[in-house]
């Protein structure tokens, strides 16, 4: 395999009802960094019926090209029909790099295109980087339980692909009118050729859990002691209308749904405010939560290595401090009550 033949980094550009997904986005700021160090282009590929109009999106958001597969048969996503899509592209224009969201359709497509290359994947990567010279992508993840950071290489075989966690990245601000090369491919795809069939579709009406769309959080761990102690969590979520999070002990030890956990095998999240009560800190809880705006820590452990990873620490035990912190926040908030009844 001559490495010279492979150039240029590219995103996979998921989209839902005329929406460019937001990991796409933030994909397509990590792109950027990659192919600005390598001195190559961006690109986005985008699969789909009617979907030219979201090439404006991904120019403004870094891409310096758009290749586009615009065809009926693209209409609903499919393993095999975006498979062939994706490796005919591949074929024709060779990229370096090939970034995927870690999503269900990234995840599902990037393993089947893998395969076919083939070639290494890197999955649920929580940190980027590339060797200027070399070009090898340097893709981390947790690994051994969380308790290690792996820095995984693909040294034999181009491209090399990743899917990447959402809320990992940061997408670029957009540069409004910012445009570049639009790349319209075909392929000859027919219904027939493709083994799936997509009958219906088939909304989901159960309310779910969303951690992720929360500005506060309230997050607690094992420290917390029991399923009667992690009350303590909802109690402080209420009172200052933040959302309840868990670490993996927590949800393991059954006192709190899955859906809540944050980390490498539950949720990432970037609220405005994260509160860790009883959480020791361990890498892969670490990776679910280190880009929130602010983090405020609160352990018996002073050497718990959440404290290296907060803007705010508190050693001590959380059944003294959260009680008060219920009754502060609870006055402040009953004298702004105040103050905008008699403003209003």
């Amino acid at each position: 395999m001559d490495f010279q033949d492979y150039k240029g980094v590219w995103v996979f550009i998921e989209h839902k009802e005329g929406m460019v997904a937001s990991v796409s986005l933030e994909l397509l700021g990590a792109g950027r960094k990659l192919a600005d160090k390598r001195g190559v282009e961006l690109a986005g590929i985008l699969i789909g019926e009617n979907i030219k109009d979201l090439t404006k999106t991904v120019f403004e958001y870094g891409a310096d090209t758009v290749y586009v597969y615009d065809q009926p048969i693209f209409k609903h996503y499919r393993t095999e029909s975006y498979m062939k899509a994706l490796l005919d592209c591949t074929d024709k224009y060779k990229p370096e790099i090939i970034l995927f969201g870690a999503t269900s359709t990234g995840k599902d497509l990037a393993s089947a295109v893998a395969t076919d290359l083939p070639t290494g994947l890197t999955a649920d990567t929580t940190e980027l980087d590339v060797d200027e010279e070399t070009g090898l992508l340097l893709a981390s993840r947790p690994a051994f339980g969380g308790n290690i950071m792996a820095t995984i290489l693909c040294k034999k075989y181009r491209p090399q692909m990743a899917t990447v966690r959402a809320k990992v990245m940061k997408a670029l601000d957009p540069q409004s009118g910012r445009t570049g090369k639009l790349v319209e491919e075909t392929i000859s795809l027919k219904e027939e050729d493709i083994r799936t069939k997509v009958l219906e579709i088939v909304k989901e009406t159960v309310k779910k859990v969303r951690i992720d769309e929360a500005d506060i959080i309230v997050a607690g761990g094992k420290g917390l002691g029991s399923y009667e102690g992690f009350q303590l969590i909802h109690q402080l979520a209420e009172t200052i209308g933040g959302a309840v999070g868990a670490s993996r002990d927590v949800v393991e030890a059954g006192w709190i749904d899955h859906a809540h956990q944050v980390g490498q095998t539950g949720v990432t999240v970037t609220p405005k405010i994260y509160f860790a009560i009883g959480i020791s800190g361990a890498i892969q809880h670490i990776v679910g939560m280190k880009n929130s705006g602010l983090i405020i820590a609160i352990n018996k452990d002073k050497e718990a290595p959440i404290f290296q990873n907060c803007h705010y620490g508190i050693v001590g035990d959380a059944f003294e401090i959260v009680p008060i912190l219920i009754e502060q926040f609870k006055f402040a908030l009953s004298r702004e009550k105040v103050t905008n009844t008699r403003n209003g």
